[in-house]
């Protein structure tokens, strides 16, 4: 019996490492609107946020995907309404938005970007991620690292990094 000489897939385990993203690749995001999008998605607690960076040189009709995952149809709604209200407050319009009364895989399309908001099984079941494997994909907290990383930012209210605060000098006590 021959052996197959073709060779072994690696686990999803071993799959190597995304690059963490750069300085230039958080500008072009943040200019994009993808930023505000994925903080949209954090701030209604969307599951697994991913932001995957399509090829240039693919088929891609549009330059990200903003990835997120709700737990009920009611959730993936205010996760998409937040999405277009902090977005239409920097002047980005949709150009289109489909599923939202379904609300098990709703799409809202901003031609540099799509948000994708799932529910859980459609999520699994359609597996963008694997879809367009050859993206460059970030989680949400990798690009929130990356953003208080960058030189000139100063950290939000909230953020994991403290900073000290030097209190006054104590009055001086009057002598008896």
């Amino acid at each position: 019996m021959m052996k197959s000489v073709r060779p072994r897939k690696a686990p999803a385990s071993e799959a190597p490492a995304q690059p963490n993203p750069t300085a230039a690749s958080i500008k072009r995001m943040e200019r994009a609107g993808v930023l505000e999008a994925v903080r949209a998605c954090d701030s209604k607690k969307g599951a697994d946020v991913t932001v995957l960076e399509l090829e240039k040189g693919s088929s891609a009709f549009t330059d990200y995907f903003v990835i997120c995952s709700g737990s009920n149809p009611r959730q993936m709604q205010a996760i998409a309404d937040e999405v277009e209200q902090r977005l239409a407050k920097s002047g980005a319009r949709p150009q289109s938005m489909e599923g939202y009364n379904q609300a098990d895989w709703i799409l809202i399309d901003y031609i540099d970007f799509v948000v994708h908001i799932f529910s859980e099984s459609t999520r699994r079941f359609y597996d963008l991620e694997r879809l367009w494997k050859s993206a460059r994909r970030f989680d949400a907290a990798e690009m929130r690292a990356a953003v208080d990383r960058q030189p000139g930012r100063r950290a939000k209210a909230g953020s994991t990094t403290r900073r000290a605060v030097r209190k006054p000098p104590a009055p001086a006590r009057k002598k008896k």
